[in-house]
């Protein structure tokens, strides 16, 4: 009725005091069971969008995967040597091809930046399918790795080492100025991004020079060492094991793509010695890679730029890096997928593998099955363990322990779990990553044009450093 105070049915005596109080709350409730419906809306768009992406990415690795393999390996003469360009490369070239025409392929079957991210998101994962089975080599390999003795240790000098030596007096001829010290004092992965930022800011020249590096390996440090690593290969002047060794630089994909290239030259015996040295170097590299980056090749860097910029230091327009990329310009951390999207991720690249060794090698047994299943296991296991360790380990060293001990006369079943994994060639499995690698190449294009070709040089001078370093004094002790 006119002039009565407005009642709440749930409290008919309340005070009007009161009612406001209750009105109001109810209001900010409703706003929040709002605000909760439009984020769970969001939230089961996003996964949605998720899956699709994923399912799209599948879809494309595995027909890259089936080109590649269909078009096999092909040998170029090259002077007295001869670049050998395997299926693995195919599927990184056509990977990046794929990505680069997106822009005009209808966005249902196109790959847009997010789709991109995905695939460099589900690379991290799905590497350690490979990292398993190079496991299990070492493991049903360790007499050969322990054979090599010192060669196996000293040759780590020659990773973090060779990219100064090599890079350092290159970038300063050119004109580079304090950019030579990130571009050359290792090869610019994640954690010497980090290094670099803390001490130096990745705003500062050392910054740029590191970005610079780590753009490059990115984009081309696969295809790049793959190349270098088969062709130096092919001239017969190092042992296959002292080359097996420089492969491991401390990049699950550019190790893979030297390893690869070289095994690839070499008898089954020799080649399983070589991708067992690689993966026991490559594990070493990672492990204590950070502390040899720390204590070791970036204080050589340093001094090396104090003793010889006044000597052959040159300022030329490159002295000025101003205008390349900044660091938010790039995106440097990869989204890490949930148990799902890892599960997920081990799975598509074990049955891309499986595809691969029929395409390529015509064989497709029981065997091949069981032995994927196992690799899976294996990184599965390996992955519980990193976790259960608080990630203080990576996860690339658990599941190398992990899958080396199921091949070691540790372990009972050790004879069977190499007969099956073994029916699943190691080429096989390295190509599903490249195409992984390759579908994400193109997101990083637009900072990388902006890269003068001075530092892009003195970047791909540091991969080969730090490959042709550990190969020479890991050579020296054969």
């Amino acid at each position: 009725m006119p002039g009565m105070d407005l009642k709440l049915p749930w409290v008919p005596s309340a005070p009007p005091e009161k009612q406001q109080l209750l009105t109001g709350r109810m209001a900010a409730v409703q706003q929040v069971k709002g605000i909760t419906m439009q984020h769970s809306q969001a939230v089961t768009l996003g996964d949605s969008r998720a899956v699709s992406s994923t399912v799209k990415l599948y879809v494309w690795a595995a027909v890259i995967l089936i080109i590649a393999e269909s078009i096999g390996a092909i040998s170029i003469p090259l002077g007295p040597g001869k670049v050998v360009l395997l299926p693995m490369v195919w599927a990184l070239l056509i990977g990046a091809g794929i990505g680069l025409i997106s822009r005009r392929v209808p966005g249902t079957i196109g790959l847009d930046y997010g789709d991109q991210m995905r695939s460099a998101s589900i690379l991290q994962p799905a590497l350690l399918v490979f990292i398993a089975k190079l496991g299990m080599v070492v493991g049903g390999s360790l007499p050969v790795v322990f054979a090599s003795g010192w060669a196996l240790v000293f040759q780590e000098f020659g990773h973090f080492v060779g990219t100064v030596i090599l890079g350092l007096p290159v970038a300063l001829m050119l004109g580079i100025k304090r950019e030579a010290i990130g571009a050359t004092f290792s090869v610019g992965r994640e954690p010497s991004l980090a290094i670099i930022g803390e001490r130096y800011g990745m705003d500062s020249p050392e910054g740029r020079g590191v970005l610079a590096e780590y753009l490059t390996g990115t984009l081309f440090g696969a295809l790049f060492i793959a190349i270098v690593a088969g062709f130096i290969a092919s001239l017969g002047i190092f042992h296959p094991n002292s080359l097996a060794m420089g492969s491991g630089i401390g990049s699950g994909s550019m190790m893979a793509a030297a390893a690869g290239a070289i095994a690839a030259q070499q008898t089954p015996e020799v080649a399983k010695e070589v991708m067992a040295l690689a993966a026991a170097s490559n594990l070493i590299t990672t492990t204590i890679g950070t502390y040899f980056t720390l204590f070791i090749s970036l204080p050589l860097a340093v001094w090396g730029y104090r003793v010889l910029e006044p000597i052959i230091g040159r300022t030329t327009k490159a002295s000025v890096l101003t205008s390349g990329p900044r660091h938010d310009d790039v995106q440097l951390e990869v989204r890490e997928l949930g148990w799902p999207g890892k599960i997920s991720a081990w799975l598509a690249a074990g049955a891309l593998a499986l595809i691969a060794n029929y395409v390529g090698y015509k064989t497709l047994s029981s065997a091949a099955f069981g032995g994927v299943a196992i690799m899976i296991l294996a990184v599965f296991i390996g992955e519980m363990l990193c976790v259960a360790l608080r990630r203080k380990i990576p996860a690339v060293c658990t599941v190398s322990v992990v899958a080396m001990f199921m091949t070691s006369p540790l372990c009972p079943w050790a004879a069977q779990i190499s007969q099956m994994v073994g029916a699943v060639n190691m080429l096989a499995v390295i190509t599903p990553m490249l195409a992984f690698a390759g579908l994400s190449i193109a997101k990083d294009l637009p900072a990388f044009r902006l890269l003068g070709w001075r530092i892009v040089l003195v970047s791909f001078l540091a991969n080969f450093g730090t490959f042709i370093g550990a190969v020479m004094i890991a050579e020296f002790f054969h």
